[in-house]
């Protein structure tokens, strides 16, 4: 085990650590602790790379992470003895100015100064496609069609569909709708040049100016990384919880499903355990299970 020399602090003494420059020729799995932040800073480590990641759940909500702090001793024997697979995910190429950008969330194109609307033209393979007038636009992967796309009224993608999806965030005039684009496409977003600085923000994190004139240009690179999975249903079934957390209409009888069998058996000792009404409908189980501290998630 191996970790790099930048968190020397945080693993402690008795792992080895590398320089960040040699971290990835030096390992065969990598293991991130925390949050989807967290797990996307490891895949940006290994983009291009056939290097699994194992994400361990330290955060709140996480979409990306396969298991909890406590089944991370079982997972690396599962690991170990070659008890996985690994579902590949895309992420956004993005160039602006000759550098480069990795993006596996989204890029979102706002004006630098506050309370001013950007104007973005759009060009797809070399065409030109309209023009935006809004708050913002949102260039997002699968993946990341779940957070400001998503907030912003675009479509949730299956993270099976190799595309990219451009949402405009409250738009004034021109493009009013999310266009998805295919895997193929290569989708250029330009800086029209009428005076307005504009600027990009990568994954939420690191703002770049986009000039007058300047242009973004973005391409989806399918199968860029490749995540842990130890059982695809199970992984399956608590993202369809956590989507019903932003919203997604499920009626009580839906939303009963998603609860792990095991929480639904405590529910219903409980439940029998109270010999003064008959039992709670569907609609009041998870209530009377977060009351019981047994968390649906």
């Amino acid at each position: 085990m191996v970790a790099r020399e930048a968190d020397a602090a945080r693993v402690g003494p008795g792992v080895e650590t590398v320089a960040a420059d040699g971290f990835v020729d030096a390992v065969d799995a990598v293991v991130s602790l925390g949050g989807d932040g967290t797990m996307l800073g490891a895949m940006r480590l290994l983009v291009g790379r056939r290097i699994p990641i194992l994400g361990v759940n330290h955060g709140n909500l996480g979409f990306l992470v396969e298991v909890r702090p406590e089944g991370l001793e079982a997972a690396l024997d599962r690991m170990v003895a070659g008890e996985y697979s690994v579902e590949p995910h895309s992420c956004l190429d993005a160039e602006a100015g000759g550098r480069s950008f990795t993006a596996f969330n989204d890029v979102v194109v706002t004006a630098s100064a506050q309370l001013r609307a950007a104007v973005v033209d759009l060009f797809v393979n070399g065409a030109a496609h309209g023009y935006y007038r809004g708050d913002a636009v949102v260039a997002c992967t699968p993946i990341g069609s779940t957070a400001y796309n998503y907030a912003a009224g675009g479509p949730v993608i299956s993270p099976s569909t190799p595309s990219i999806a451009l949402t405009p965030v409250a738009p004034m005039s021109g493009i009013s709708r999310s266009v998805i684009f295919g895997d193929g496409d290569g989708v250029e977003l330009r800086n029209p040049g009428d005076g307005e600085a504009l600027r990009f923000i990568v994954d939420g994190a690191s703002a770049e100016p986009f000039e007058p004139g300047a242009a973004l240009r973005l391409r989806l690179r399918p199968e860029a990384v490749h995540i842990v999975r130890f059982d695809a249903d199970i992984h399956l079934q608590r993202n369809r919880v956590k989507l019903s957390l932003l919203d997604l209409p499920l009626r009580p009888d839906q939303l009963i499903e998603l609860v792990p069998p095991q929480l639904r058996e405590r529910a219903e000792q409980l439940r029998r355990q109270d010999d003064s009404g008959p039992a709670d409908p569907p609609d009041q189980v998870v209530p009377a299970l977060r009351q019981q501290k047994l968390d649906p998630l």
